[in-house]
């Protein structure tokens, strides 16, 4: 948006006294972010404590001690990166495993009660069952004092900025700081020790050590270590195998090795002393630990350097550092930063909410990033085993897709690139796996996934691995992309293929005889089977509850609409007739969303058909329609309307998957209560500002017995930064192409947004003061402008200079590349 454009908008806005000159904004995001620092008043000594920072890449954990600070850092593409790919000739084909699944007595309690199955699916899970791959932790920094010398009192981090100052009293009981930062443009992290007014303060450490990680295997190359003592500098540099264990051969290595080098080196030389140990005895420092030699004033830096193995030098280069240099990566630390908030901003009277909002986009700048690999379950902050559950993995039932969730609304669409990078990384195996595994055309996309070489599914285990809804839920958000941004070559050159290669794949799978007809079906329509729900029951005796899920419904339906309006974008309705008529045909013949009958509530939906009322779900599946699926929600008509506010009330959820899911689809009903929103958050919260997932209620797969922060120490959750997103959508709603404004917020209580991102590429900022709400959109590609007045048949409308009244509760406007639209109440 151009300045005369901001300069029109917040003049009409009421954010500017008069119209002449420069806009007077009424808030600056940059400054917003800034009022929602963290701050801990005591040591940080546990790694869920420690302040985040990042670069989108790299990622660094701040904690601290009484008498030390240390840093511990990993990297989103630095991983173990093995994989096992055991048991191909045993896997069989889809084929093979449905006919002998089909043979089992549906009598059974549980498949596995099956030998053959029990045996089968235990070969399948051998590879998921080895402990790599898996994102590999690249050592700690620390940096340690004499107690006696100084005290630790704690830290800040300002989020506006990415800065971290961790405080300290001195000998002389003055206040002291020592500031951190993660370069932006480089993987580097800079410090330097000052006092309250910014000043350079003489060297409080005695001590320096880098620490590779306690996980490292035992099997693997062992890292070679380099002590510069004279230029202030330890590192040290691991080989990451390639190969399992078994066929690797340590000594030549594989020319697909990859490694890294972390290295710190600071302004002060360093020397190697001795101390009286424990048992009374003399011992001198050991390898990568050295004393600082003198108390000069204190700058360094750690720098991690990752790739293949013979990208990564042998021998150390030494980057002496400055505070010259500390100052002028910190000044483009910050115009990064300042960058980043100007794409959109909040202004809420609701200060929780708006640090919801701050913080996580924060947290999300600093692990993701086009040109990096995409985080996997636990981003780019890695210790020792945490950061390693599940593999740390991909999983594309919602837990890779979720973060990305944000990234439309709010503006930073160069933060769903990562994900489009995956999803493009991931063709070849969902392209083999549909053609060796399904026997089908089209991509199959993977129940769980890594980035790393894969020539098979990683996890073909039929009682998971048979999700349909991932296939379409794996492309989804590249057609979001497109909606979000209009951007055609875009839609051209990246998301069409993966679209296009699901659908073909999801038709197919639709059209096989076991879906359709005599003797399992009683209808004409066509059906998704097998398919296992999200999280629950698994494949069942006698597929009982094992196909139509809602979700598979309403993801395909989404997937085959994006396609039928995708082929006329891009003109390609010729050459793609007749997948255009199947899936014509396929959803005239569509069924129905599964449904039960409550006691309390009547007709409620569900996650499958022939499921009761009173299940306790692990992810929100009854409302999947509404979100992801986008297929129903406040432009329903009012029958619908009722049965989704009767699921809304009737849904039970036991918590770990639902933070940002369940709360999203409320707000996309209008139903969310935004205090019990903020309870729930807050329930979930760790000290270093984050949520984690947390178990709310037993009666699913959870008992009495269950540590309900069982996840917590899991590693950092990068799933629920999208946040975010549930608090824009109470703001401002644009899913099926209508915008609504302010659809599920308190309309007496003040706010304000810059910058929302609608579908269609509409830059939406609006205020909502004293209960009077104020619009303008700027339209980035032109086309059509439709939005509900929130004034109903009155208010105004000023475009092209141009002021008329509004006349319908629906505005539809025609729109020009580069224009902004105004609207306000009036007469």
């Amino acid at each position: 948006m151009k300045i005369s454009d901001l300069f029109i908008v917040f003049c009409f806005l009421g954010y500017s006294n008069i119209c002449i000159g420069q806009p007077t904004v009424s808030f600056s995001s940059f400054k917003q972010a800034k009022k929602h620092s963290i701050t801990y008043n005591k040591p940080a000594v546990d790694f869920f404590e420690g302040a985040l920072l990042g670069n989108g890449g790299m990622g660094v954990v701040v904690t601290t001690r009484p008498d030390g600070i240390m840093l511990y850092f990993g990297h989103n593409n630095v991983w173990d990166i093995r994989v096992a790919e055991k048991n191909k000739d045993k896997i069989g084909t889809f084929n093979y495993v449905f006919n002998k699944v089909s043979k089992i007595s549906d009598t059974l309690r549980l498949l596995t009660d099956d030998p053959w199955y029990k045996e089968y699916s235990q070969m399948a899970q051998e590879n998921y069952r080895q402990p790599y791959p898996r994102p590999f932790p690249c050592g700690s920094v620390l940096l340690g004092f004499d107690r006696r010398d100084g005290e630790l009192l704690g830290h800040s981090l300002d989020i506006s900025n990415g800065l971290c100052e961790v405080y300290l009293l001195d000998k002389q009981k003055r206040k002291i700081k020592l500031q951190l930062f993660t370069d932006m443009y480089d993987d580097r992290l800079w410090m330097q020790l000052v006092d309250e007014n910014g000043k350079k303060v003489q060297n409080i450490f005695n001590r320096l050590r880098v620490l590779p990680d306690p996980s490292t295997p035992s099997e693997f190359p062992r890292y070679t270590s380099d002590e510069v003592l004279e230029d202030g500098t330890l590192s040290f540099r691991q080989t990451l195998p390639y190969q399992e264990p078994d066929v690797y051969d340590a000594a030549k290595g594989h020319p697909k090795d990859k490694a890294f080098r972390l290295t710190v080196s600071s302004s002060s030389k360093l020397e190697k002393t001795s101390r009286i140990n424990w048992n009374g005895n003399r011992e001198m420092m050991g390898s990568l630990e050295a004393a600082f030699l003198d108390r000069n004033e204190f700058v360094a830096s750690v720098s991690l350097v990752e790739g293949m193995d013979t990208m990564v030098s042998k021998e150390l280069t030494i980057m002496k550092p400055d505070f010259q240099s500390f100052q002028k990566s910190k000044k483009m630390a910050e115009e990064s930063w300042k960058g980043y908030w100007s794409k959109s901003g909040v202004n809420l009277s609701d200060q929780f909410l708006e640090e919801i909002w701050y913080r996580n986009l924060y947290f999300f700048n600093c692990a993701a990033k086009d040109g990096a690999t995409t985080p996997g379950l636990f981003a780019n902050w890695s210790y020792n085993k945490i950061g390693t559950a599940w593999h740390g993995d991909y999983h594309m039932n919602y837990n890779t897709q979720q973060p990305f969730w944000m990234t439309f609304s709010s503006n930073h669409l160069e933060k769903n690139l990562p994900y489009v990078n995956l999803i493009e990384f991931l063709m070849p195996v969902s392209r083999s796996w549909a053609r060796d595994y399904y026997n089908l055309p089209g991509a199959y996309f993977p129940h769980s996934a890594y980035p790393v070489d894969m020539t098979m599914n990683p996890y073909p285990v039929p009682h998971w691995g048979w999700e349909i809804c991932e296939t379409p839920w794996s492309v989804q958000g590249l057609w979001w992309h497109y909606l979000y941004s209009a951007d055609t070559t875009y839609l051209k050159n990246r998301a069409y293929t993966p679209i296009k290669e699901a659908v073909e794949f999801l038709v197919a799978y639709m059209q096989r005889p076991e879906a359709r007809g005599a003797p399992r079906w009683k209808d004409n329509k066509y059906h998704i089977f097998p398919t296992i729900p999200p999280e629950l029951y698994a494949l069942r005796p006698g597929f009982k509850y094992n196909y139509d899920c809602n979700v598979d419904l309403t993801l395909t339906k989404f997937v085959f609409k994006a396609f039928l309006e995708m082929v006329k974008i891009v003109r390609t309705e010729a050459t793609e007739k007749k997948l255009v008529s199947d899936i014509v045909d396929i959803l005239n013949h569509y069924p129905d969303y599964p449904t039960a009958q409550s006691e309390k509530y009547g007709t409620v939906l569900v996650s499958v058909p022939g499921e009761h009322d009173q299940v306790v779900y692990n992810v929100p599946s009854p409302l999947m329609n509404v979100f992801p699926g986008e297929d129903q929600g406040l432009h329903s008509d009012d029958s619908t309307m009722r049965i989704l506010k009767n699921t809304y009330y009737n849904q039970q959820n036991e918590g770990g998957n639902d933070l940002v899911f369940i709360n999203l689809q409320s707000a996309r009903l209008g139903l969310l209560d935004l205090e019990r929103f903020k309870r729930h958050v807050n329930y979930s919260l760790l000290p270093n500002g984050t949520a984690t997932d947390k178990v709310m209620q037993v009666h699913g797969r959870y008992s009495d017995h269950t540590k309900y922060d069982y996840m917590g120490a899991m590693g950092i959750w990068f799933e629920n930064f999208a946040l975010p997103v549930v608090i824009n959508e109470c703001l401002m709603q644009s899913y099926n192409g209508v915008i609504r404004l302010f659809p599920n917020w308190d309309k007496s209580r003040d706010a304000s947004f810059y910058q929302l991102r609608a579908v269609g590429a509409f830059l939406v900022s609006a205020s909502l003061k004293n209960g009077n709400i104020q619009v303008s959109v700027y339209s980035e590609k032109g086309g059509k402008l439709r939005i509900h007045s929130p004034w109903g048949k009155s208010g105004l409308i000023q475009q092209k200079n141009t002021v008329q009244k509004i006349a319908s509760e629906l505005i539809e406007l025609d729109t020009v590349p580069g224009e902004t639209i105004l609207l306000k109440s009036g007469r």
